[in-house]
C-alpha cells in the first residue's frame, strides 16, 4: 500500500509533509472540517481545515509557552478568560496554579469541543470538565462586547486567519480595545501571533502594531514547535507588567511545586523565550 500523506501549505512554494499511519476520524462542523490522524513521528494530530493544530507529541511546548509566562507576571491571577482553546489543553495549563478561582472558555464551535473533549483526553486531562471550568459556547467577539465581568488574564488562543476569515475581527484595534476594558488594572492579554519564521512573519508583525496602540508594553516571544516545523510567536501585552523584567530564579520561586508538571517551561526557558532575532523584535 502506497504511504498516505498529509501536506500542509506554509508558502505557495513551500509545504511541510507527515507520513500519516491512519485517518482515524473526520468530521465537517459548520465553521470547519477536522480530521484526527496517527502520525509516524508526533502521535495523533489534530487537524482543522488542512492546518495542523496540535499534535499529541510536542503540544506541551505551544500550550506552556501560551500559558506560563503571562501568569507568571501576574501577582495572583484567580479569573482567566481563555478566547478559543477548544483542545481543552490551555486551560489545562492554567488551571494547574493553585490562585485560580475559574477559567471562563469561549469556543464558537461546539462540535469541535465536544469532538475534542471525547478524542482528544490526553490533551485537556478532564480540564473540559473541571468544576473551576465554564465553557461558553459562543462568539468570542460578542462575549467581549457584551460581557460585563472583568479578568486577570485573557488568553487569545485563536486561529490564525486567513484574507477574508471572521476571525480576523478578533485581531484588531478595536477588540484589543474592547479586551482591554475587560481586564483588571493589572491584567495582561497573551496572543498566539502566528509563525515565528522570516518567511510569515507579516502577520504577526501586524499583530504587534495593532497591540502597541493600545498598550503600553508589548513584548514578543516565540518557541520551536516542532510538529509545526517552525518557530511559533506569541505577544504578551499590558499597561505595566513587563516579561523582561523577572529573572528565571524569579520564575522558578513562583512556580515552586507547578514546575513538577511542566515539561517545557522554567526560569531558564523563559529568559530565553524572550532572546529573540531583530526581525521579530521590531
Amino acid at each position: 500500500m502506497a504511504p498516505s500523506w498529509f501536506t500542509e501549505k506554509v508558502t505557495p512554494h513551500d509545504h511541510h509533509r507527515h507520513e500519516l499511519k491512519k485517518i482515524l476520524l473526520r468530521a465537517k462542523t459548520d465553521y470547519q472540517r477536522v480530521t484526527l490522524a496517527e502520525t509516524f513521528s508526533f502521535g495523533r494530530c489534530l487537524i482543522l481545515n488542512n492546518e495542523l493544530q496540535s499534535a499529541e507529541r510536542d503540544e506541551f511546548i505551544y500550550h506552556e509557552s501560551l500559558v506560563h509566562p503571562a501568569m507568571m507576571l501576574h501577582p495572583k491571577p484567580k479569573e482567566i478568560l481563555v478566547l478559543g482553546g477548544g483542545e481543552g489543553a490551555t486551560v489545562r495549563e492554567i488551571l494547574k496554579h493553585p490562585s485560580i478561582k475559574r477559567v471562563t472558555m469561549v469556543d464558537i464551535d461546539r462540535d469541535v469541543v465536544e469532538f475534542c473533549r471525547q478524542h482528544l483526553v490526553s490533551w485537556h486531562r478532564g480540564a473540559l470538565h473541571h468544576p473551576k471550568t465554564r465553557l461558553i459556547i459562543a462568539d468570542a467577539k460578542k462575549y467581549i462586547a457584551q460581557t460585563q465581568e472583568r479578568f486577570d488574564i485573557i488568553v487569545s488562543d485563536l486561529p490564525t486567519p486567513e484574507a477574508g476569515d471572521p476571525v480576523a475581527g478578533l485581531y484588531t484595534q478595536s477588540f484589543y480595545q474592547e479586551a482591554l476594558g475587560r481586564l483588571n488594572p493589572t491584567g495582561l492579554l497573551v496572543v498566539q501571533s502566528g509563525s515565528g519564521s522570516w518567511l510569515k512573519i507579516r502577520f504577526h508583525a501586524q499583530v504587534k502594531r495593532t497591540l502597541k496602540k493600545v498598550f503600553k508594553v508589548v513584548r514578543s516571544y516565540y518557541s520551536y514547535v516542532p510538529s509545526f516545523d517552525e518557530p511559533w510567536a506569541f505577544i504578551i501585552a499590558s499597561q505595566k507588567a513587563d516579561p523582561l523584567n523577572i529573572s528565571a530564579k524569579q520564575v522558578d520561586r513562583k512556580l515552586g511545586t507547578i514546575s513538577k508538571s511542566l515539561r517545557f517551561y522554567d526560569g531558564q526557558t523563559h529568559e530565553g523565550l524572550f532572546r529573540i532575532p531583530k526581525y521579530l523584535r521590531g
